[in-house]
């Protein structure tokens, strides 16, 4: 059969649970070693770990299996944040996880100037703003993809270091002001943009970056024992859906995954498609449901808190037709690549209220038995819930009313 991968994909707009589904395939008796690939996205991820001592972790880099001993790799796809690291990098090794991090020379690294131009231009937008992080992603990719000022994690290790972050401050980023409109000296984001300070204490945070990391390609993932793919945000934030602007500039469904995997020799993933039992987005943009679920369901989320960045998380319901087109238009992308054997994972269960979930049919609210609502996700997606997010998925069925 070959080597076979795990995956954790978002199927939807991000925050559906997907950490602690990394985990517990990371903490499977027959996992064995496992290393957790990050396979796109950068440190604006934020994947939540809560162990059952009530010790709870939001991972930003390093991989959701790390409290339960999985390594971590970053594929060349991952943007990595070297002013961010080192502080989860201690968090978890004092709660006992493991840090040990690996990344593709070829990733990209996101600068204090992609942050800067990131928020100034948020903040800019006003009423219009698009719901960034403000963590410098989007301007990172772009600064690579539309400029060619492309900063590399081999390019720290050059002895020019120093040069080639004194070309993107002096050239990418007076390039990227002008085409903004933003004036470099107004009060707000951009005023120490042209510090020395700013440049010397960021060189600093890449030699602790270097420090805790190894540089390995992609390629050698094949010798690991379990990979686990980790996704970050979700099907509808991808950036080929069609919600421009308010996408990431990152593939977050299987295509990142694959083009690894046939680096590294990897046969077939068997991707989980992750939902919670209703919708959510943290975050501008429209969503195709969105109302007060305070009837339904008891929410907790101490993660999504609101923010001035995405400000107030937002819910609605889960339409299982539209979540099978995404998951299907996520398949149909690599489709004859490698072998691909999906699944489906429900979240949040718990959170209905009366344990009778709510979601929509042909834009109608309906109620039904947890059994009844996880086998209509069956029916629609033709996918199966993994046991271990299912209850009772095979109890009899009871009829379901509409509200």
């Amino acid at each position: 059969m070959g080597k076979i991968a795990r995956a954790v994909i978002g199927a939807a707009y991000g925050d559906e649970g997907k950490g602690r589904t990394v985990e517990w395939l990371a903490a499977r008796p027959d996992a064995g070693p496992v290393t957790v690939v990050r396979s796109n996205g950068g440190a604006q991820a934020g994947h939540t770990v809560e162990r059952a001592d009530g010790i709870r972790h939001v991972f930003h880099h390093l991989g959701s299996g790390a409290l339960v001993g999985a390594a971590t790799h970053l594929s060349r796809f991952m943007v990595s944040h070297p002013m961010k690291l080192a502080a989860e990098v201690e968090r978890v090794a004092a709660l006992g996880g493991c840090t040990r991090l690996t990344a593709d020379p070829r990733g990209i690294v996101t600068t204090p100037w992609d942050m800067m131009v990131n928020q100034a231009i948020e903040m800019a937008r006003g009423d219009g703003r698009h719901g960034s992080c403000g963590l410098g992603f989007g301007e990172t990719v772009a600064r690579a993809e539309d400029f060619g000022s492309v900063l590399t994690l081999a390019d720290l290790e050059s002895p020019n270091l120093a040069g080639k972050l004194a070309a993107i401050r002096e050239e990418w980023l007076p390039a990227r002001l002008a085409q903004a409109g933003l004036d470099p000296q107004a009060p707000g984001p951009l005023r120490h943009a042209g510090s020395a300070g700013v440049l010397e204490h960021y060189l600093e945070d890449c030699r602790r970056f270097l420090a805790l990391v190894e540089l390995r390609e992609d390629a050698t993932l094949g010798q690991d024992g379990q990979v686990v793919f980790e996704g970050a945000q979700g099907l509808r934030l991808d950036r080929s859906y069609p919600e421009f602007p308010y996408l990431t500039r990152s593939n977050t469904g299987l295509a990142n995954m694959v083009a690894v995997a046939e680096e590294a020799g990897i046969d077939t993933i068997a991707p989980i498609y992750v939902t919670r039992c209703y919708l959510t987005r943290h975050g501008r943009g429209p969503m195709p449901d969105e109302r007060d679920v305070a009837a339904y369901f008891r929410i907790d989320d101490p993660t999504n808190r609101p923010n001035p960045w995405q400000e107030t998380l937002r819910f609605g319901l889960v339409d299982p037709a539209v979540l099978a087109a995404d998951i299907a238009a996520d398949l149909a992308l690599v489709k004859g690549r490698i072998g691909i054997a999906p699944t489906l994972a429900v979240t949040c269960l718990d959170q209905a209220l009366g344990e009778a979930p709510v979601w929509l049919h042909e834009g109608r609210a309906m109620q039904g038995t947890r059994e009844r609502f996880l086998d209509t996700l069956t029916c629609a997606t033709g996918l199966e819930v993994e046991a271990a997010f299912a209850d009772a998925v095979n109890a009899p069925c009871e009829t379901f009313a509409a509200l």
